[in-house]
């Protein structure tokens, strides 16, 4: 990780409007379990729905887009990734280090706000609350990488990422038993359910499968967009 592409990333990313972007979603949850706390609707079936269909479901694919493609995205479009890699800075390390800030912004706007919702309704019981906050977090890092990816190999990132956020992810996969195998969210919901207790809540997925899964898909297109990013000249040219 390089501290210095750290920083440059962060300030862009959080000066920018996609800061408003990623607080939304995440207030938007913890607003809903308010909601439904005062309705008294704060039972563990109510909670695994909300923290299944909205946090990983939604929330969690949307904001890996935001900040997936916001760490490297715009500075391909406008150009300033240029001036970037004519620094003395492998392009891997590059490419690792905008991962790494857009898996902890993941961690900070994603996990961590599942974790306060749940823990909102139902407090640790049966472990819901711990469970999809870990399940969220390391959902969000494949998504980190995916997205990454994306943002590096095509000028239409934000456009193809939300159709697979909202079509693959959010409705496919969701409805379409065989596709669970083959979502991200489904693998992350798989490492919620080794946590979780609650006889509310079983994933569709196995662990054994999601694990692997998510260090392939994670490790892969991190590696992948590091290749890429060698194959730009410094006159923006691929």
């Amino acid at each position: 990780m390089n501290t210095v592409v750290a920083g440059i990333t962060y300030r862009a990313l959080l000066g920018r409007r996609r800061i408003i972007l990623l607080l939304l979603l995440p207030l938007a949850l913890i607003g809903l379990a308010v909601l439904l706390r005062l309705f008294s609707a704060d039972d563990q079936s109510t909670t695994v729905l909300l923290m299944k269909n909205f946090a990983i479901g939604t929330m969690l694919p949307l904001l890996g887009l935001i900040a997936g493609t916001g760490v490297i995205a715009p500075e391909i479009d406008d150009g300033t990734i240029i001036h970037l890699m004519s620094k003395p800075i492998s392009r891997p390390v590059i490419a690792q280090t905008k991962f790494l800030v857009a898996a902890s912004l993941l961690a900070l706007f994603a996990a961590v706000p599942t974790y306060v919702a749940a823990w909102i309704l139902v407090g640790n019981e049966d472990g819901i609350a711990p469970g999809f906050a870990l399940g969220s977090l390391v959902a969000g890092i494949a998504y980190a990488a995916v997205f990454l990816l994306l943002g590096v190999v095509t000028r239409h990132a934000v456009t193809i990422g939300i159709i697979y956020a909202l079509v693959w992810e959010s409705l496919v996969g969701n409805l379409l038993a065989g596709a669970r195998t083959w979502s991200i969210q489904h693998w992350g919901q798989a490492i919620a359910a080794q946590i979780s207790d609650s006889p509310f809540f079983q994933a569709d997925v196995s662990l054994s499968f999601a694990i692997p899964a998510l260090i392939i898909v994670t490790v892969g297109a991190v590696l992948w967009a590091g290749q890429r990013l060698r194959a730009f000249s410094l006159t923006g040219d691929e």
